[in-house]
This record gives C-alpha cells, structure tokens and sequence, in this order.
C-alpha cells in the first residue's frame, strides 16, 4: 500500500518549491505525492507523480490531450461537469481521475457513472481542502455530495482518491488528521487508508487474464 496525496500544486502555482512539498509530506505519513504541471521525480524517498487537470476544454481536446500523454506516466484528471461529459471522460482510456464532484450538479454522477468508473478502474476524487476551508453551504454540500459518493462506491467498488490540494506545505495534512476530515463523511481509518491508495491502484495496468490452453 502506497500512501498518496492525490493532488498539490507546487510552485509557480502555488508558493512551495515540489521539494518541499515532498519532505513536508514525508513527516506527515505520506509515500508520494501527485504534483500538477510539474517532472516527475523522488525526493528522499518520497516519489513525486507528475499530473495534469484538464476542464473547461471541449470532449475532443480532452480526447486529444490524453493521447499525448498516455503511457507517459502522468495521472490524468478531468474536472467533472455534467452526466453526459462525466461518463465521456470516464469512458476515455488514459483517464485516471474525476475531480471536482462537489461542484457539479447532483445529477452529474449516478448509478451507471459509478458502475462506469468500477469498470474502467477510474476514481472519483474528494478534494478535502473544501472540508477545511469553506463555510456555511458549500461545505455541508460538499460533505452531502461526498457521502453519496462513498455510498455508490460501497456498493460499485470504484477508487476513491483524496487530496489536499495545497499550495503549500503548511496546506499539507498529516494521515491522522485527514482521518478527522474524513469522519464527517462517514469514512474510517481502514475507508481513508484505501483511498489514500487509490493512485496506485489506478495506475497499476490490470493484470493480463489468464488463458487455458488444452
């Protein structure tokens, strides 16, 4: 098990060097870390992924995107928008990550976009920064938007990822404290230790299946 921060965004875009951001990452409990616009890398041990969001884009430049970058290692993120786009992109082979679930339409993940993801081996990611800082509706939206999630996964199966989208190191949470974040959508420490692995599950190719030849 690998534990990973599923999203931070080092300096220009943020005010942290990917350096620090690893070494910061490593006293709080982290293997690794998914860093956006940025080389993938290792910094004491701690692995640095290189990933990319892409939204606001029409479905034929994500399409055309994705190719440019599959089998490159990046993890691929596409912001979620509505049903029809969602299960476009989790459709999309060379496509790891479905972010931004709390800002879309309730409608924009159901029952078959959930037994899409399963399928396609394609997490839905929790961006836990909007547990932190927002206030007043946007968070208890978030934290119902959440559940729903965590309760068609219990029932599909599909990755769940967890980031905390920091900017800097001091954004940065420690695995226990991320457990509290957690607990208000009704996740245990076993919940948050699997979906803090979540990358490498969706960046394992599945296994080849076995053919019997009599």
């Amino acid at each position: 098990m690998k534990i990973t921060d599923a999203a931070v965004f080092p300096y220009p875009s943020g005010d942290t060097s990917v350096r620090r951001l690893a070494l910061e990452a490593k006293t709080l409990g982290f293997d690794s870390l998914v860093a956006m616009d940025t080389p993938a890398g290792s910094f004491d041990g701690i692995e640095v992924l290189s990933g990319i969001i892409l939204q606001d884009a029409p479905m034929r430049e994500v399409i055309a995107r994705v190719k440019r970058v599959m089998h490159s290692g990046t993890v691929v993120s596409v912001s979620a928008r509505d049903n029809g786009f969602n299960r476009a992109a989790i459709g999309l082979k060379g496509v790891h990550i479905l972010r931004g679930i709390q800002a879309a339409d309730k409608t924009a993940f159901d029952h078959v976009t959930a037994k899409m993801a399963a399928d396609n081996n394609v997490a839905i990611d929790l961006d836990l920064s909007v547990l932190i800082a927002a206030r007043g509706i946007a968070r208890q939206r978030a934290i119902h938007r959440y559940r729903d999630v965590l309760t068609f996964e219990r029932r599909f199966e599909f990755p769940v990822s967890l980031s905390s989208y920091a900017r800097s190191y001091l954004d940065l949470r420690a695995v226990r404290e991320i457990t509290g974040l957690c607990s208000l959508i009704g996740m245990d420490i076993s919940g948050v230790e699997k979906c803090l692995d979540a990358i490498g599950r969706v960046m394992t190719p599945p296994a080849p299946a076995v053919r019997v030849i009599s």
